[in-house]
């Protein structure tokens, strides 16, 4: 297991849950609108704010005060040890949501089967036909992201589905066939796009306003009835420059200080 960083306290990241963020280091894609770059570019690695020894000693400092752990990332299903670090969370009493891309559906399917999950949240990032382009890898093939979409969708795991929605890459016809390939009464979050300054793509990307996300969600819930909106605000040109800075603020005040910050996005 590589360890990246620890956000100590969230009342985000896993619903329902007071719970602590653990970032797991490196990603099989490259979607520019990423916002923890230093998790996911080999050249923006820095050294890890926790080892796995100092992890489990906080843990074991906060059993009987957090209900959960959510392991991010990066890509967390891409650790070879994830399955050892899952049971040794929740031989500690801890319940465990993990985020994940959708690209590991075998390993997915035998935690899930396996009772090692209680929440999982997959981020649907466009349709399928816009896939690689909003993933970083042209010509991508979708197919396992496909077998854990269907997987969760006829199984019994508690999860939802979400999306970072982003002018540059999401128009009405993405949620149209979005809502097609995912229909159901499942939990589905679209997310305004935050600009965290730490971006995988050296490009300016820019939110969706409120409208426009009320647009987005009036489309999908033809298909997904439980769709919601998350993390949104009508922002003015320059209340989207300081997006960054409201955002790293309030990451800064639900988390004890370390040496970088990693975030959730929302």
């Amino acid at each position: 297991m590589m360890l990246q960083g620890l956000q100590r306290l969230t009342l985000l990241d896993f619903p329902g849950k007071l719970a602590c963020t653990v970032f797991t280091r490196g990603c099989n894609w490259r979607c520019p609108f990423c916002h923890n770059a230093s998790l996911v570019l080999p050249n923006a690695f820095q050294a890890p704010d926790v080892s796995i020894d100092d992890f489990f000693q906080f843990l074991g400092k906060r059993q009987g005060i957090l209900d959960g752990i959510c392991i991010s990332g990066g890509e967390p299903l891409l650790q070879s040890g994830i399955e050892d670090f899952i049971l040794e969370i929740r031989d500690m009493g801890f319940q465990v949501k993990l985020d994940t891309n959708g690209t590991s559906p075998e390993r997915l399917r035998r935690l899930s089967e396996g009772g090692l999950l209680d929440y999982v949240a997959v981020d649907i990032k466009n349709s399928l036909e816009r896939y690689g382009e909003t993933v970083g890898i042209p010509n991508y093939d979708t197919s396992a992201v496909e077998e854990s979409v269907d997987f969760l969708l006829t199984g019994n795991q508690p999860f939802e589905f979400r999306t970072t929605v982003i002018s540059e890459f999401h128009d009405a016809e993405s949620f149209y066939k979005i809502g097609e390939w995912i229909h159901g009464n499942e939990p589905y979050y679209l997310q305004q796009f935050v600009d965290s300054g730490d971006l995988v793509g050296n490009i300016r990307l820019h939110p969706v306003d409120a409208e426009g996300m009320n647009h987005f969600k009036e489309i999908v819930s033809a298909y997904v009835p439980n769709v919601k909106l998350r993390g949104v605000q009508d922002l003015t040109p320059e209340e989207e420059e300081s997006t960054c800075i409201k955002s790293s603020n309030a990451t800064e005040n639900l988390s004890t200080s370390t040496s970088k910050k990693f975030a959730v996005q929302y």
